[in-house]
């Protein structure tokens, strides 16, 4: 799979054997074909493109999603706190687009294995084309209500993105292997506080609530300083950890 970048900076999956077309002009399908990665491409209008491997995240932000997805920042707190890493198997819930199972399997690697429910039909089949089109088969997708029982065991990372997700905490805590982490994803505080107290009462440790917030700066002439929009409030995370 590869990605054109026009001099703008916007980026566009290719597809094979097909010509690309932009405001900026055509791309041939036969320079598209001979093409390598680093190559500059030039359309008709004699505009400069681009060819670059598309990263988890570039996919991401051009793929089908039809729903919301939750944001990097989240996703990378997710990944950070547990210590996820290379043949790690995790069981995640909620898969909506796919997008954090996308990323569970690029950390996971080839000898780990991702197991993602969605109770919707419509969203399971468009996670599966996601998986397949960014080209990774360590994703296994489910279309299952979790709340029915989860199949898997010897677990080290449960993720959990479901309106009510303590009322399967039990469960949970028998699918983790020793040292495995629960980590649950609630837009509001009322979720991940009951959540919170569900988890103490089962026995689990280390059990935090955080929110992260993500401000960038702004670099001018003059000088440097926070921007004036940020993303904030998007949802609360909650970690707890079987020991």
């Amino acid at each position: 799979m590869k990605m054109i970048l026009d001099e703008r900076g916007k980026k566009y999956l290719l597809k094979e054997d097909c010509e690309f077309q932009s405001d900026l002009g055509i791309v041939t399908k036969e320079q598209i074909a001979n093409c390598e990665i680093g190559d500059e491409l030039k359309s008709h209008l004699d505009h400069t493109f681009k060819i670059v491997k598309p990263t988890v995240n570039d996919f991401i932000d051009l793929m089908d999603r039809r729903c919301s997805i939750l944001v990097k920042k989240d996703i990378g707190t997710v990944l950070a706190y547990t210590g996820l890493g290379s043949g790690d198997r995790v069981v995640d819930s909620g898969t909506g687009a796919g997008a954090i199972a996308l990323n569970f399997g690029n950390v996971v690697g080839g000898t780990g294995k991702v197991y993602t429910y969605e109770i919707r039909e419509d969203f399971a089949k468009v996670a599966q084309k996601n998986i397949e089109t960014f080209g990774i088969n360590n994703i296994e997708v489910k279309n299952k209500d979790i709340k029915e029982g989860i199949d898997e065991q010897n677990i080290d990372l449960v993720f959990l993105d479901l309106p009510k997700p303590f009322e399967i905490f039990e469960d949970v805590y028998e699918s983790l292997k020793v040292g495995g982490w629960l980590a649950v994803y609630a837009p509001y505080i009322d979720q991940a506080e009951i959540a919170y107290r569900v988890a103490k009462k089962l026995n689990f440790y280390n059990i935090e609530i955080l929110e992260t917030l993500e401000r960038g700066l702004e670099v001018r002439p003059q000088g440097v300083r926070p921007k004036t929009r940020m993303v904030g409030h998007t949802g609360y995370l909650v970690f707890a950890r079987k020991l």
